[in-house]
């Protein structure tokens, strides 16, 4: 399985498991090789996530992985809050935080310069 298309359906199930729990979806993602995948879900509530918030995600995301078993490999799960540095992935993000200072990086560089600050 591609890991877009398996992003795709870990964030289908963080989505669900989080919203159940009254927690925002930050970001899914799963990096390293089709060997040994990492999966990492950030999830976010207003005043922080708890060491038990990320528990219980990680536990219920966890069981619905190994039962539908569509990463066909071994794998690490990790679950965090989006930490001080938190990312900016979806429109509502750029709504939220408009106004506050910012890090980007671009994919490409924009003349010379693909770091960026504002």
């Amino acid at each position: 399985m591609e890991a877009s298309s398996a992003e795709g359906r870990v964030r289908e199930i963080a989505e669900r498991v989080a919203e159940e729990r009254g927690l925002e979806l930050v970001h899914v993602e799963v990096a390293g090789g089709a060997r040994s995948p990492i999966v990492r879900i950030f999830i976010d509530k207003p005043g922080g996530v708890t060491h038990e918030d990320c528990s219980e995600v990680s536990l219920h995301v966890g069981t619905v992985l190994d039962v539908e078993d569509f990463i066909h490999s071994a794998y690490t799960l990790e679950v965090s809050s989006p930490g001080l540095e938190r990312g900016l992935y979806k429109r509502e993000d750029y709504e939220r935080f408009a106004g506050r200072m910012a890090k980007m990086r671009t994919r490409r560089p924009v003349g010379v310069q693909r770091n960026f600050r504002g």
